[in-house]
């Protein structure tokens, strides 16, 4: 090509064309082959375009020539090894942060379920310890502890997803609700979940918030729901600039006429208040147009929305 282009150059650029072969084959086969052709093109334009032509002599001028070529392909070489050896590193180490970004998946995917089935292996021995308690009182009290153990268990199942990351609450809710619903031995009830999207609760308060809204639903099939097979169950979430607020509506039996929340005495709205407080919020249920509604409020500091 430099031979072809020769007439077309003006005198005094010997070296055109050869630099893009120095840098090509330096790039695709690496420096080795890069200094290979430095050395090839250089001694071809010296001898076929730097005076006197077809030979190797050395006129003034000639050493300054050459000494500008070698210059330029010692750059060009050193900055394409540099440059495919910053490459080589970062692709290595992309592939060790995938293979460590693997392996912290599979550990938190393993330790979540340790931590599951240790709770539900907790809550087996209370079930077991029940059988050899003879006080009614008492084996009710162990019963429910074993609910509430073995329904943090399958909480803490579902808080994360198996990359580690913490599971929106929308899709939390819907998951645990499902769960409750199947568990409960009354498919015939209906439900709907209406929450404002992405919202991401604070690792300290998703097992709370679940542990209340948990409770809520078992009172709606256990009390309002106890004489009936079918229903409806309605969840609301929203967020503003200041508050969470989850609602719980069903269209059951609703509790007993009189019925307070703030003075209830069973350990599980017992347990709901003592949350509800942790969280800086409060909970309230009313009974309106054969509805009963349930209310969850606790600071929007606690979720992020996006």
């Amino acid at each position: 090509m430099r031979w072809g282009l020769n007439s077309a150059f003006p005198a005094g650029f010997p070296f055109l064309t050869f630099f893009p072969a120095v840098i090509l084959s330096s790039f695709l086969f690496g420096y080795r082959a890069g200094i290979l052709a430095a050395v090839g093109c250089g001694l071809l334009a010296w001898y076929f375009f730097i005076p006197t032509l077809h030979s190797f002599g050395l006129q003034p001028g000639t050493l300054v020539a050459l000494g500008f070529y070698l210059g330029v392909v010692v750059v060009d070489i050193v900055i394409i090894h540099w440059m495919q050896t910053a490459n080589s590193s970062l692709s290595a180490e992309k592939e060790r942060s995938a293979q460590l970004a693997a392996t912290r998946a599979l550990l938190f995917q393993e330790l979540q379920h340790r931590v599951s089935n240790n709770l539900q292996m907790a809550a087996a021995v209370l079930h077991l310890q029940k059988r050899s308690t003879g006080d009614a009182h008492a084996r009710a009290a162990i019963a429910d502890a074993a609910s509430k153990l073995a329904l943090i268990g399958r909480i803490q199942r579902n808080l994360y997803r198996p990359d580690g990351e913490q599971v929106t609450l929308d899709e939390f809710l819907g998951e645990l609700i499902a769960e409750l619903i199947q568990s409960s031995g009354k498919p015939g009830i209906d439900i709907s979940v209406q929450a404002t999207t992405g919202i991401i609760l604070e690792p300290n308060s998703a097992i709370p918030v679940a542990l209340i809204m948990a409770e809520a639903m078992a009172n709606a099939i256990e009390h309002g729901f106890a004489e009936m097979d079918a229903g409806q169950i309605d969840v609301r979430v929203q967020k503003d600039a200041d508050w969470v607020e989850l609602r719980l509506s069903d269209n059951g039996a609703g509790p007993p006429d009189g019925f307070k929340l703030e003075d209830a005495q069973s350990l599980g709205l017992k347990i709901v208040k003592a949350l509800a407080e942790q969280l800086g919020g409060d909970v309230a249920m009313i009974r309106a147009d054969g509805q009963t509604t349930f209310f969850l409020r606790f600071p929007a500091l606690l979720a992020v929305a996006p």
